[in-house]
């Protein structure tokens, strides 16, 4: 314990998560992303020197930072394991299996892949070229710099960035991580239909037909200024009892 404990008082963190406001980048069907506003407020005239404020906060599943289920995706309404789409699996109260309150906290050796100068959409030779010999073992969780988290605070312009490709998705697959994750709107290049699998090719490939969960929206600006390219990796999701996905706050540790 006296080991771990010095180990962690000497680490560096990196704060993966994007800020979280009204406003804020969100895929459309996702929209209006997150809302917050105050239902109790600090008042004077209250009885007492002690006040309160708390606020009601609306959230949808997948919007910010945040990891997709297993359930989040299926192909010919099947999603990973064979699980089948059906009355008993999709209830109006979300899913029975492969939900969010299914996705294990994460704690895994990361790597880092910086392809921010590939352009529009990071394929496998990018991705083999940002990785430059680094060994990437199962169980590792993969992030890729695309340079859109740079743009967070523009949603139009973040929106309209480019990500990775089917063969960038196969790629890491072939490399059997826990999770992939990477800093723009949703993985995949959000317009992009590929001629075999359609849109969003790598949710197919990942979730559904490999099982490897995918974060999105991540912040991996200072990672990369820093050189960082290994480092502990720590996520954990928010236990939601049948949800697709959870708002999450990943950390690297150096």
């Amino acid at each position: 314990m006296t080991e771990l404990s010095d180990a962690l008082a000497g680490a560096q963190f990196y704060d993966l998560e994007q800020p979280r406001y009204a406003g804020a980048p969100v895929w459309p069907a996702h929209e209006p992303g997150v809302l917050l506003k105050l239902h109790r407020r600090h008042e004077a005239g209250l009885g007492e020197a002690r006040t309160s404020a708390s606020a009601l906060l609306v959230m949808a599943e997948h919007s910010g930072t945040h990891i997709d289920a297993f359930c989040h995706q299926a192909e010919n309404l099947c999603m990973h394991g064979g699980v089948e789409v059906n009355a008993q699996v999709q209830t109006p109260e979300g899913f029975t299996e492969l939900g969010t309150d299914t996705i294990p906290p994460l704690f895994a050796r990361g790597v880092l892949l910086d392809c921010a100068d590939a352009g529009r959409a990071v394929g496998a030779d990018d991705l083999e070229r940002a990785a430059g010999g680094l060994e990437i073992a199962p169980g590792d969780v993969i992030l890729v710099r695309t340079g859109t988290g740079a743009l967070w605070e523009d949603p139009e312009a973040f929106l309209a960035a480019g990500g990775i490709d089917a063969s960038g998705s196969r790629w890491c697959a072939e490399r059997k991580p826990l999770a992939v994750g990477a800093d723009n709107v949703a993985w995949d290049v959000p317009d992009a239909v590929d001629p075999e699998l359609g849109s969003l090719p790598g949710h197919l490939i990942l979730l559904v037909r490999e099982g490897i969960y995918i974060i999105e929206q991540l912040n991996l600006e200072q990672l990369a200024a820093d050189g960082v390219r290994e480092f502990a990796f720590a996520c954990l999701p928010l236990k939601f009892r049948g949800g697709t996905g959870s708002p999450v706050r990943p950390v690297a540790l150096v």
